[in-house]
C-alpha cells in the first residue's frame, strides 16, 4: 500500500510539472492585451519551434493544443492545465534519475557512458543512455565542449516599471549569535527596491515573506528573474507565480548575465547600510528591518542613480498604477499544498494535527491545501475539484515547521536571588535553637537540659 501511495504523489507531482510547463508555454500569448492577429502569429510561432518538456524530451506542441490550453487557461487559471495523472506516469524512477545526477556530480569527470554502467552495476539494471544524458543535460551537469566559444551578452534592461523583477539573497552579519539573509527583489527598469526582508535562513518561507507584501504593494510584475538558489526553485515559488501570471525565469547556471543590478544593490547594502550596523546591539531581526526599510525609502530611493541618473522611486512611479492582486488572489497564490490518505474514520493527519473530511473520500489519496501559518483552515481537493474545508479535529500545532515566526523568545527573567531551599533550612534551624532555649527555662528544672546536639537531627 505505501508503494501506491508513493507512486500516486509521484504521479500527482509530474502532473503539476506537466501544468507549469504548458503555462510557461502559453504565457505570453495569453496576455489579454494582444490583437488575434499577434496572438495568432505567436500561437504559430510556438508551434513551430522544439521544446523540451519538464521530463528532458524534444516535443512539438501543434497549434491546436496550443489553442486549447490558451482556452483552458482562460477558463479555469492553473488547475485547468493540470493533466489526468494517468498521462504522467513515471517510466524512470524518479530515485534512479537522482542518483545518476549524485554520480554525475561526485566525479563530473564521469561519462553518461560510465554513469549507466555504474548504474547497471550498482541496481542490476539501469535506464537507457539517451534518458540519463536528457536528464544530465537538463541539469546542466554535462561538460561544454572544449574550445567551444563563450556566448557574448549585452547589456539588457526592461524597458517600463514593473515588466521585470530581478530576485536574490544576500548573506549578511549573524545576529543574536544566527546569519541573517536578506532577500531583495529589484525593478530592473526603475532599479527601485520592490520588496525586501532580512530573514533567519534561506529558504522558501522567508523569500515569500519578501515576495508576497511587494506584490501586495507595488503590483504584479510581467516577469521575475532569479537564480538557481534551492529557494528559488521551490515549487511553492512556481506555483505561486504561475497562478498569479507571472512569468517566471531562473538564469543559466554559470553565467549569470543580467544579474548585475541585484549584485551592484547588494554591493550598496554592504558599503552604505551593514557598515553602520553595530551587530552587538542588533538583538533580534525586527532590529534589523526597521532601520533598513527606513534606509531603503529614505535614502536609497530618493538618491539620483548613477546609470538612469533619476530617483530609482521616481522612475518606477512614472509606470503607476500597476495591477495589484486582490487579497483573496494572493492568500490563494502562496498557499501550500501536500498530498495525504484518507483513513477509514474520514480523517486526515498533517503535521500532527487530525482533520475530518467528506466520507465519500475515504481511501483516497487528496490535495490539502493550506497557509503554513495557520493549520486550522485548509481546502480539501481531489480530482482537480473542490470538497470544502477539513474540520479540524485535533489541533497540536497551528504552523508548519517550516513557517517559525522570527519573533525573539521571551528573554529569561531576572532572578530573584531568593533560594527557597535555604529558607526552609534556616527556619528549620532557627526553631530548633528556640526549642533549645525554651527548654533551659522550664519551670522546677533544677539542671538546664542538655544541648541538642543537632548533628543527630541531620544523619
Amino acid at each position: 500500500m505505501a508503494l501506491v501511495d508513493e507512486e500516486e504523489r509521484r504521479r500527482a507531482e509530474r502532473a503539476h510539472q506537466v501544468a507549469l510547463f504548458r503555462y510557461q508555454l502559453i504565457r505570453e500569448a495569453a496576455d489579454a492585451a494582444l490583437s488575434p492577429r499577434q496572438r495568432g502569429a505567436m500561437v504559430r510561432a510556438i508551434a513551430a519551434r522544439v521544446h523540451t518538456d519538464p521530463f528532458g524530451k524534444p516535443v512539438r506542441i501543434t497549434r491546436g493544443t496550443v489553442d486549447r490550453w490558451l482556452k483552458l487557461w482562460r477558463e479555469g487559471g492553473f488547475d485547468a492545465l493540470l493533466p489526468p495523472t494517468r498521462q504522467v506516469t513515471p517510466r524512470t524512477p524518479e530515485e534512479v534519475l537522482d542518483l545518476a545526477a549524485a554520480l554525475k556530480r561526485e566525479n563530473p569527470s564521469r561519462s553518461t557512458a560510465q554513469v549507466v554502467r555504474i548504474l547497471q552495476q550498482h541496481l542490476g539494471w539501469g535506464p537507457s543512455y539517451r534518458t540519463v544524458h536528457r536528464h544530465l543535460q537538463r541539469l546542466e551537469l554535462l561538460t561544454r565542449p572544449d574550445g567551444q566559444a563563450p556566448e557574448a551578452f549585452g547589456r539588457f534592461e526592461a524597458a517600463r516599471p514593473n515588466e521585470l523583477w530581478v530576485g536574490d539573497a544576500l548573506h549578511g552579519p549573524k545576529i543574536a549569535g544566527h546569519k541573517a539573509y536578506l532577500f531583495a527583489f529589484v525593478d530592473d527598469h526603475s532599479r527601485a527596491v520592490v520588496g525586501h526582508r532580512w530573514g533567519g535562513a534561506e529558504d522558501s518561507v522567508r523569500l515569500a515573506a519578501a515576495l508576497r507584501p511587494a506584490l501586495a504593494a507595488r503590483g504584479v510584475p510581467e516577469g521575475v528573474y532569479v537564480d538557481n538558489g534551492s529557494a528559488f526553485v521551490d515549487s511553492a515559488l512556481l506555483g505561486a507565480c504561475a497562478r498569479l501570471g507571472i512569468k517566471l525565469i531562473h538564469s543559466t547556471s554559470g553565467r549569470p548575465q543580467g544579474r548585475g543590478k541585484i549584485e551592484r544593490f547588494f554591493r550598496t547594502v554592504r558599503e552604505q547600510f551593514l557598515v553602520e550596523v553595530d551587530t552587538e546591539k542588533v538583538t533580534d531581526l525586527a532590529m534589523l528591518n526597521r532601520p533598513f526599510t527606513a534606509w531603503v525609502e529614505q535614502v536609497y530611493h530618493r538618491r539620483a542613480h548613477s546609470e538612469t541618473g533619476q530617483q530609482p522611486l521616481e522612475r518606477w512611479m512614472a509606470g503607476a498604477p500597476f495591477p495589484v492582486p486582490t487579497p483573496d488572489a494572493l492568500r490563494e497564490a502562496f498557499r501550500w499544498s501536500e498530498l495525504r490518505k484518507v483513513a477509514r474514520t474520514a480523517t486526515v493527519s498533517l503535521q500532527s494535527n487530525t482533520y475530518n473530511v467528506e466520507a465519500s473520500l475515504v481511501g483516497r489519496q487528496v490535495e490539502l491545501i493550506f497557509d503554513p501559518f495557520d493549520l486550522t483552515d485548509i481546502d480539501v481537493r481531489f480530482g482537480g475539484r473542490s470538497f470544502g474545508r477539513a474540520i479540524p479535529h485535533q489541533i497540536t500545532r497551528h504552523a508548519h515547521p517550516k513557517a517559525k515566526p522570527e519573533t525573539p523568545a521571551a528573554a529569561p527573567p531576572a532572578p530573584t536571588g531568593i533560594d527557597y531551599l535555604r529558607l526552609i533550612d534556616t527556619e528549620r534551624t532557627k526553631e530548633l535553637g528556640q526549642r533549645i532555649n525554651y527548654e533551659v527555662f522550664l519551670p522546677g528544672q533544677d539542671q538546664p537540659t542538655l544541648a541538642v546536639d543537632l548533628r543527630g537531627e541531620d544523619s
